[in-house]
C-alpha cells in the first residue's frame, strides 16, 4: 500500500496551490478516507494535511529565493488566501519571516546554528554515530533534536557534524532537555569513486523516540540515506551543508557546533541547503 500512498503524495506535490480535501485526495488513490488517512500517517509520519502544509512552505521558500515576487504574491502562488496565516505558518516552521528569510539567503547567507542556550530545567545528552550510504564521499551534517516527524523550527539542541566517506562520525547533542525527541538528520555528501563527479547528494535520517534523562547519555546512532518521494520535506532554514574537501582528523567525537567551528565554516555562506528537493529532480 506504500504505493497509494506515493501516488497520495505525487497528487499533493501536483496540486498543492488550490484548495484539496481528505476526500479528494483519498479518491484520487481509490480509498476511503479514513483507511487513507489511518496509512498515509502510519506511512509518512504526518497527516496528509500537514504535508501538504509542508509542501506548500517548502514552495515558498524556493519562490522566495528564486524570484522578485511579492511576499504577498508568493501567499498567493502557494495556495494562501491570508497573508496573516501564510506568515504565521512559514515563521512557526522555518524559524524566520518570509522577508527576513528572502534577505539572509540572498544577500547575508543563513548562518551555522549556534550554540543555543542550556535549558532551564533538566537536561542530558545524545550521543552515538552517524554512517553514510555506500557510493558517498564526504559529508556534512546537520543534526538536532525535534519533537516533530519534520524538520521544522524549533531545535531543541543541534550540532553540525563532518562525516568522512567510508566511516561512521561520532557525534555528541549536548543540552537536550529532558524527554522523549527525535533524532533529525540532513546532509549534503560528495559523490565516490565512479561517482564522484555528480552534484552534491541531499541526505536524510532518524532515530525516533529518543528519551533523555537528566544528567544521562543516550545513545542513538543515525543512518543516512536518500530522500524517499514520501518523506516530507525539510523546512527549517539551514545554512548551505557544502562538504569539505578531507574533514579534518579530530580528537574523539567530530562533532563540533557552530561556535566551535573552523573559520572556514564560518565564512562559507552563500545560500542554504534546500535539502528538501520535489520528489524526482534529486
Amino acid at each position: 500500500m506504500e504505493n497509494a500512498v506515493e501516488r497520495a503524495v505525487e497528487y499533493l506535490w501536483k496540486h498543492y496551490d488550490r484548495p484539496l480535501s481528505l476526500t479528494e485526495v483519498a479518491e484520487s488513490v481509490r480509498l476511503s478516507r479514513f483507511y487513507f488517512a489511518r496509512l498515509f500517517r502510519d506511512t509518512t509520519g504526518i497527516t496528509p494535511g500537514r504535508f501538504l502544509a509542508a509542501i506548500r512552505i517548502h514552495h515558498a521558500k524556493r519562490l522566495l529565493i528564486d524570484t522578485s515576487m511579492r511576499i504577498t504574491d508568493v501567499s498567493v502562488s502557494v495556495g494562501y488566501n491570508s497573508l496573516g496565516s501564510f506568515s504565521n505558518c512559514f515563521t512557526s516552521s522555518v524559524g524566520l519571516s518570509p522577508g527576513r528569510f528572502r534577505r539572509l539567503s540572498q544577500i547575508d547567507g543563513i548562518e551555522l546554528p549556534g550554540a543555543l542556550p542550556a535549558p532551564h530545567g533538566p537536561s542530558g545528552a545524545v550521543a552515538g554515530t552517524i554512517s553514510l550510504p555506500e557510493g558517498h564521499g564526504n559529508a556534512r551534517v546537520y543534526l538536532g533534536a525535534f519533537r516533530t516527524q519534520t524538520v521544522k523550527h524549533p531545535a531543541a539542541a543541534a550540532v553540525i557534524v563532518d562525516v568522512p566517506g567510508g566511516r561512521p562520525a561520532c557525534y555528541r547533542l549536548p543540552h537536550v532537555p529532558e524527554g522523549t525527541w527525535i533524532v533529525h538528520a540532513v546532509a549534503v555528501a560528495d559523490g565516490a569513486g565512479l561517482d564522484a563527479r555528480r552534484p552534491h547528494a541531499p541526505l536524510v535520517g532518524m532515530h525516533p523516540s529518543v528519551t533523555v534523562t537528566a544528567g544521562g547519555v543516550t545513545s542513538a546512532a543515525v543512518r543516512l540515506r536518500r530522500r524517499r518521494p514520501i518523506d516530507p520535506p525539510v523546512l527549517l532554514a539551514l545554512p548551505d551543508l557544502v562538504p569539505p574537501p578531507a574533514p579534518a582528523p579530530l580528537t574523539g567525537c567530530p562533532a563540533v557546533t557552530a561556535r566551535q567551528a573552523p573559520a572556514a565554516w564560518q565564512e562559507d555562506r552563500r545560500g542554504l541547503a534546500l535539502a528538501a528537493p520535489r520528489p524526482g529532480l534529486s
